[in-house]
């Protein structure tokens, strides 16, 4: 792969990159990692992508490798609480905040599943290829996602 042209993909992607790894890890610096790991692949890729779909799928797939194969590591440390991290960000109101933290209790199949579907823009079909799921196991993980946070959110507004 060209310089050039791996900047580009690694400037282009290594927000959503490391968004999806945070999914996964739900520690920063672990999600870095498993980013510079992802691009580290790319970069040393010998096949040429066919082309800018080609090459964000493939980052994605590697991203969720890389992500699995260190969560299944023996070697893996424990991690900061996710509330600490959460005030590090600049959430705009307290309600991206509050969505944000509910999003993060989803467990790891639903927190994965919602990034790439409403954060990512990839339909039930592409969520499903790049999981390795049915689209069936996708919808349906879509939707108890959505019960878990509607029931996570209104508890909150009712406090």
């Amino acid at each position: 792969m060209q310089q050039a042209q791996f900047e580009e993909l690694a400037r282009r992607y290594r927000d959503n990159l490391f968004a999806i790894a945070f999914q996964y890890t739900r520690n920063a610096a672990d999600a870095e990692d498993m980013t510079q790991i992802a691009l580290m692949k790319c970069y040393k890729a010998e096949k040429p992508f066919e082309n800018e779909e080609h090459a964000r799928n493939w980052l994605i797939r590697v991203t969720i490798n890389e992500c699995k194969r260190y969560l299944t590591s023996p070697w893996r440390r424990l991690t900061a609480p996710i509330d600490d991290y959460a005030q590090t960000l600049g959430f705009e109101s307290p309600e991206q905040s509050e969505l944000f933290l509910a999003v993060m209790k989803l467990p790891q199949k639903y927190r994965v599943c919602i990034h790439l579907y409403y954060y990512e823009d990839y339909s039930v079909r592409e969520v499903a290829q790049m999981l390795g799921l049915r689209e069936s196991a996708v919808q349906t993980r879509l939707m108890r996602a959505r019960q878990k946070l509607k029931s996570t959110l209104e508890g909150w507004n009712d406090d």
